[in-house]
């Protein structure tokens, strides 16, 4: 496992981390005991840093890692998030009672006293012109609830306008093979400001596996049955806003650039890791020969400039017309 430097903060974290989100809940069904064997065997693999949020099964995200931590001796770092609670989800709800009441709420499912990395959760776009927002969370900084705090968004321009405000350590958005518009704009602007980048959805929802067929179907709870037009929230968090027919066809089309042993989920997380200005791809997984496969992707040498010459013109071609300018 190779690290990179997150940002400002002094970390220097695995460049294949874990994304709990899968283990709490709308993935369709999750077992705690193979969940904790998947989250044993990241700190076996050497990842460090693990992805979570409130939401995540209501908080069981959260307390599965608060029990890793119990039974492991290594130090990692835990990234949670905050908003999604809020019901209707509006920027006004983003106040001090609520926000503070949020973290607390975390801290104690984490059993921690500071929650390492406290991220808004996909906040309305108002919330990007409240300044006294960032001021809640600096406060909450130098009360030591929070070590530091970041922000995960949707759209580019929420990123570009996050980065703004001084405290702001890390942003959060889909990066992957379907979704290659930050790396025009936003990474240059994120690494002059040394600012984290956590490349979330880096599989597009599993899509980029290649183990989803026409004949796969998915559970009732599982947001790749109930969310492919945005039924539940944004649709880019679904197949990363790509329908399903384009995506499977897509999938075919970069086979052939898959590594000589290796597997289209580590060719896809591979192309992440190309981009310096990533700290992080934050793959899910349920399973530890799934976060197995993940970590092998650290391992893997370079893409050719001829191979990522080629996913670009697949994008161009069949996936840039349904998202670029969406997000």
């Amino acid at each position: 496992m190779k690290y990179r430097e997150l940002g400002r903060t002094g970390w220097k974290v695995s460049e294949i981390s874990f994304g709990a989100w899968a283990i709490g809940g709308t993935w369709g069904n999750v077992d705690d005991k193979e969940s904790l064997a998947a989250l044993h065997r990241a700190l076996d693999g050497g990842m460090n840093f693990f992805d979570t949020a409130d939401v995540y099964g209501d908080g069981h995200s959260e307390r599965l890692l608060a029990r890793l931590r119990k039974e492991r001796k290594e130090k990692f770092y835990i990234a949670t998030k905050a908003g999604r609670r809020l019901d209707p989800h509006t920027a006004d709800g983003y106040n001090r009672q609520n926000l503070t009441a949020f973290i607390e709420r975390s801290l104690k499912n984490l059993e921690a006293d500071t929650i390492d990395l406290l991220q808004l959760h996909c906040p309305p776009p108002a919330v990007f012109y409240m300044p006294e927002v960032f001021g809640i969370l600096d406060d909450l900084v130098k009360a030591g609830k929070l070590r530091h705090y970041g922000v995960s968004v949707e759209k580019v321009e929420e990123a570009l306008k996050a980065i703004e405000f001084p405290g702001v350590q890390t942003i959060q958005l889909i990066f992957n093979i379907f979704r290659q518009r930050p790396a025009e704009l936003f990474f240059p602007e994120a690494q002059r400001r040394r600012v984290g980048i956590l490349a979330r959805v880096p599989l597009a929802s599993g899509m980029l596996s290649g183990k989803i067929t026409r004949a796969s179907t998915f559970a009732k709870d599982d947001h790749r049955n109930f969310n492919r037009h945005g039924e539940a929230f944004d649709r880019g968090e679904t197949f990363s806003g790509v329908d399903f027919e384009t995506g499977l066809r897509v999938v075919e089309q970069l086979r052939p650039l898959v590594p000589k042993g290796a597997t289209p989920a580590q060719l896809a997380l591979r192309w992440i890791l190309e981009f310096p200005a990533v700290t992080c791809a934050i793959p899910g997984a349920k399973r530890p020969a799934q976060v197995a496969e993940n970590i092998a992707a650290s391992d893997l040498p370079s893409l050719s400039a001829d191979a990522m010459k080629k996913i670009r013109a697949i994008y161009d071609a069949q996936i840039r017309p349904l998202v670029h300018q969406y997000w």
